[in-house]
């Protein structure tokens, strides 16, 4: 059985980390399977894509102008799907992926790149997770999504999940 620990917050008063949950847990006989997190990523922001131009020197990248909330900061991205107008994740210079990545400032075909706009595959999220209009690109917030808060508490990823042994 898997619980969310965001969602056990909703009916128990949690005030230790998620390992002294998991001993306190098995010390009354629930034995704890694994624990994870959903997305074991750092430094994400909602940012909104004011302006996308095509890469001079590229067929297949973009520079995106991306407002993080108290600034407006120059992408490069290679996803086709990314458009002016949309809200999308940003991953900041200094940002760690679940892949081992970290994000810095670098130098695309003479582009300087302040960060990443991310897929959610990138964040480490299962595929059957994520939303098919998703798939093969960058994950497009709602509209509602306030730029600069935490990409992931917005998505509810900024959770872990206790899966107990039945």
């Amino acid at each position: 059985m898997r619980v969310s620990t965001n969602w056990l917050k909703d009916y128990v008063d949690i005030d230790v980390t998620l390992n002294e949950l998991a001993d306190k847990m098995l010390q009354v006989g629930n034995e704890v399977e694994s624990l994870s997190k959903i997305s074991d990523s750092s430094m994400l922001v909602v940012g909104y894509v004011v302006n996308r131009e095509n890469h001079p020197d590229s067929g297949h990248l973009n520079i995106c102008d991306v407002n993080l909330g108290d600034e407006v900061k120059r992408i490069v991205c290679g996803a086709s799907n990314v458009d002016a107008g949309q809200k999308v994740i940003v991953a900041l210079p200094g940002a760690k992926l679940p892949n081992g990545i970290e994000i810095k400032k670098v130098t695309i075909r003479g582009v300087e790149s302040n960060g990443m706009i991310c897929a959610l595959e990138e964040l480490g999220i299962e595929s059957k997770y994520i939303p098919e209009a998703s798939k093969g690109g960058i994950h497009v917030l709602d509209s509602d999504a306030l730029v600069g808060c935490d990409a992931l508490k917005y998505l509810c990823y900024d959770d872990s999940v206790i899966e107990y042994e039945l």
